[in-house]
Order: C-alpha cells, then structure tokens, then sequence
C-alpha cells in the first residue's frame, strides 16, 4: 500500500521550532516532487514549501519565507519541513505530498497524486 505519513506536529510557543517529517511507504520518493500544504479550520488549504526530486529546486510561499526550510533525505525516503520563527497564524494541519512532475509548486495541488493523513501543528502560547 502507498502511503505518505506525516510526524512532528504539536503544541508550540510562538516563537518556537518545529520540524515535520513526511514518510513514504510502498514506494521510494526518489523520483517524486514534494509538497508541504496546510490548512486552517474555516480556511482554505494553502501551499507551504515544495522541492523537487532531486532536491535541486525549492519554493515557499511568501508567508513563510526565511521561516521555513524544505528539505529531502532520499536515503531516509523522507521530506522534512523545518520550521522556525513560528506564529498562531501557522496553526493548521500540514499535509505532505508527493507527484512525479518535474518542477514544484506551492500553488497548484493538481500534480501531487498521493497525499498523507496530515499532522496538526498549535501554535498558542
């Protein structure tokens, strides 16, 4: 079975850091572009952060820029998302996503075939 699984959500100060990774099973990433997508109860969901399968291209949305670091251990099978400098405004639950285009995008979810269950991120002090 094909499966993205998401960890490393939790409760966190503002201010404070968080990395989730996202974790394939029944398949290798290697050649699959990732995407980081969150979504806010009462919002819609948004792009976060992407890196393509070689890990050579990366792109982030504005709101998360100089915050937020993708990055990618296909060695592990694994796509991290470093978080730092972290505001109630990032509350959300954050999906990873895997498709096997070339690029990556944060803003567009079409190309991204297999999405995981999603890790929920507080940020509240």
């Amino acid at each position: 079975q094909l499966q993205l699984v998401e960890s490393g959500g939790g409760l966190v100060q503002p201010g404070g850091s968080l990395r989730l990774s996202c974790a394939a099973s029944g398949f290798t990433l290697d050649d699959y572009a990732i995407g980081w997508f969150r979504q806010a109860p009462g919002k819609e969901r948004e792009g976060v952060s992407c890196i393509t399968s070689t890990g050579f291209t990366t792109g982030s949305a504005d709101s998360v820029k100089g915050r937020f670091t993708i990055s990618r251990d296909n060695a592990k099978n694994r796509v991290y998302l470093q978080m730092n400098s972290l505001e109630p405004e990032d509350t959300a639950t954050y999906y990873c996503a895997a498709g096997r285009q070339s690029f990556c995008s944060v803003k567009n979810s079409r190309p991204y075939n297999f999405w995981g269950q999603g890790t929920q991120v507080t940020v509240s002090s």
